[in-house]
């Protein structure tokens, strides 16, 4: 088995890292077996679940809590539920609906689901944030529901893509991986190094499909992966490869098609016939929909990811707002955190710091005086969101 020293080229200087591909051993071992299960293993540890309950900081000032956009992934409700009520003792008021990529779930008899799907009229991917009643999610929620699982299917088969692409050196996939090398600067031993080590990673999928969760397939796979050979291989080394892993998957993203989602049109169609309360999320990444004028509750105008436009979009919601007619319904600001609670349970050297510090109900834009300007002029503030908005799904 190759060691750190092992691995990298004597020969090279230190800034110069050089990867010795000779000494990466291709075939399946009985410890990359190991990892592999470690990997797709959803149970978690009492340490894990002591992290995942207990915040790392408390808010007892903040006595309302919006959360419409946050991922449960495989944690457990009841350990979720645990950490938001440390985080928030003086809670009041509160409407906190999970919503996992393109699965249902439930919280407190409310249910959602962020839907992937796409804008024919721009010919681009969005996103969509469902939220119900749950007792209305009954045999009439069938056809929804085969939506939304073909759409998970779909969306899962993206991490193969982004395999072959590390892997193969078809002409497509090539050019996807020059790209990545080019813009990262991985030399040709980072690309091959990478490509044997998610060879491994990809038969040993294909070997235990059957006991691999559905929840597991997905492009982070390869990033845990990656991770847990940082012992056998020096982080630096695996640093290296996660920059230029980072890209390709960026560019298998960006070329993934998008005929086999349902068309946004037709998601909210049959969202309504449900009673679905309906919101935008990450506008600022998919702004088109913005001037498609379709029927939704309202816009996130905050998200970790996108908090750029935040006053510009409440502008947006206002001006629309104010040309409506007298019969229809105001949009809503919502922000989101979009906090993946599957980030929590890993060991903290192994964390995306970025998606670890999301909080559910945790939106700091609520608080800035320049967004809070915009939010009175337009009429907004948490406390009538919540009220307004359940009172739409009831």
């Amino acid at each position: 088995m190759a060691t750190k020293m092992e691995l990298v080229k004597s020969e090279t200087p230190p800034q110069c890292l050089q990867v010795d591909v000779s000494k990466v051993d291709p075939e399946i071992n009985d410890a990359d077996r190991e990892r592999f299960f470690r990997i797709i293993d959803t149970a978690l540890t009492e340490e894990q679940r002591i992290r995942i309950a207990t915040p790392e900081q408390v808010y007892p000032m903040q006595t309302e809590v919006l959360a419409v956009h946050w991922h449960p992934e495989f944690v457990p409700m009841d350990l979720i539920a645990q950490r938001v009520r440390a985080m928030f003792p003086q809670v009041q008021e509160s409407l906190i609906i999970p919503t996992q990529h393109n699965v249902i779930m439930s919280w407190n008899g409310h249910s959602g689901v962020e839907v992937d799907c796409y804008s024919r009229g721009f010919n681009r991917k969005v996103q969509l944030l469902l939220h119900f009643r749950e007792e209305r999610l009954d045999e009439r929620a069938d056809v929804l529901k085969s939506m939304l699982s073909h759409t998970f299917t779909y969306r899962g088969s993206q991490l193969f893509e982004f395999m072959d692409a590390v892997m193969n050196p078809a002409a497509y996939r090539e050019e996807q991986r020059q790209k990545a090398a080019g813009r990262t600067g991985a030399g040709l031993d980072i690309v091959q190094f990478a490509s044997i080590l998610t060879g491994k990673l990809k038969t040993l999928l294909e070997d235990n499909w059957r006991e691999t969760p559905r929840d597991m397939v997905k492009n982070k796979l390869i990033r845990n992966w990656f991770d847990l050979l940082r012992n056998e291989y020096g982080d630096k080394v695996i640093e290296r490869t996660q920059v230029y892993l980072k890209e390709i998957k960026k560019q298998v993203k960006e070329d993934f098609s998008l005929k086999f989602f349902y068309r946004a049109s037709e998601v909210i169609e049959e969202a309504r016939s449900l009673g679905a309360g309906i919101v935008i999320p990450h506008p600022e990444q998919f702004w088109p929909i913005l001037l498609a004028d379709y029927d939704v509750d309202g816009y996130e105008v905050w998200n970790p990811q996108s908090r750029e436009y935040t006053e510009f979009l409440i502008t947006v919601v206002n001006r629309h707002n104010k040309s409506r007619t007298a019969n229809s319904r105001p949009l809503l600001v919502f922000m989101g955190d979009d906090c993946h609670m599957g980030e929590k349970a890993k060991d903290p050297e192994h964390q995306d710091p970025e998606k670890a510090d999301r909080q559910i109900g945790l939106q700091p834009a609520w608080d800035d005086m320049a967004i809070r300007k915009q939010l009175v002029v337009s009429g907004m503030d948490r406390e009538r969101i919540i009220r307004e908005y359940a009172a739409r799904l009831n």
